[in-house]
């Protein structure tokens, strides 16, 4: 299958984008994806608006899904491409994991109170498309609204982030259950961004990989916005170590906010198996 710019992780005012999936496909075409899939966090209910909106342009397609798990007391990322978004148990699961959000941005919003910033929770809600899906993200931005931070990495390096006033850890689905909604859905499991767990030692992210593996997974984001060249060719080596397909995506969110444009990531290194190529009857080709 020859395609090179794949973008297969982004997301959308269903979870904390701030472009509809409609704009999201536009801007797509036009910085000259081939592939595109929508991965929002812990949910598929923008699925069908991103098919539509793929086919409207002309745009080859993935279903797509970014699931938040616990590993080693550590948040980590698992996208799913390629499933079939109707999955029973895939849909109950992510319903579940999306459960606990409410209560967490609750207790962040009282942590920030106590130092000094009042009205965080409302503040929030009026940056969020889905309720279900409040986060961090959100958080910042009012943050940035009313003058606390410069921009959304400030609040999180002064504000959100592990230590830091308004942090409350949330525990996510496991590993093994995320992995399984997504392969027993159809589609194939990939690590996202691996290099953005630097809590990691080098025996915990070996183990990562390793139980990723035992339990079905098949791919890792090797080209993303958040990797360095370095870091390229760090999970490069570790794709072909683990027999890891290799995945690319910009992990976009915002024009104001993302390091990196949907489209603008450099190509995977030539020696790795592109995921989509495992992918390649999924992939929903435009009329």
């Amino acid at each position: 299958m020859n395609i090179s710019n794949a973008d297969l992780h982004c997301h959308s005012t269903v979870s904390d984008g701030t472009l509809s999936p409609e704009a999201l496909a536009e801007r797509a075409r036009a910085n000259g994806v081939e592939l595109w899939a929508l991965t929002d966090h812990d949910e598929i209910g923008g699925q069908q608006r991103a098919r539509d909106a793929a086919r409207a342009q002309g745009l080859p397609h993935l279903t797509g899904v970014e699931i938040s798990v616990t590993f080693a007391g550590e948040t980590v990322h698992i996208v799913g491409l390629g499933f079939d978004d109707r999955d029973e148990a895939l849909c109950q699961g992510l319903a579940a994991t999306r459960g606990g959000r409410e209560e967490r941005a609750r207790e962040m919003a009282a942590e920030l109170l106590k130092v000094g910033i009042p009205g965080a929770f409302e503040g929030a809600l009026k940056y969020v498309g889905n309720p279900d899906l409040i986060s961090r993200t959100h958080f910042a931005r009012y943050l940035v609204e009313t003058g606390r931070c410069s921009d959304t990495n400030d609040v999180f390096r002064k504000y959100l982030a592990d230590g830091k006033p308004g942090y409350v850890p949330h525990r996510w689905a496991g590993l093994g259950d995320a992995v399984r909604w997504i392969t027993q859905a159809g589609g194939i499991a990939v690590i996202a961004h691996p290099g953005r767990y630097h809590r990691f030692t080098p025996t915990t992210e070996f183990a990562l990989f390793s139980e990723f593996k035992e339990h079905g997974g098949q791919g890792v984001e090797v080209v993303t916005g958040s990797h360095t060249t370095a870091e390229y060719g760090k999970y490069a080596a570790m794709a072909i170590e683990f027999d890891l397909a290799a995945s690319r995506g910009s992990d976009f969110h915002s024009p104001a906010e993302s390091r990196t444009d949907l489209g603008k990531l450099p190509r995977l290194p030539s020696q790795l198996t592109p995921v989509w190529e495992l992918l390649a009857e999924r992939i929903t080709h435009p009329a």
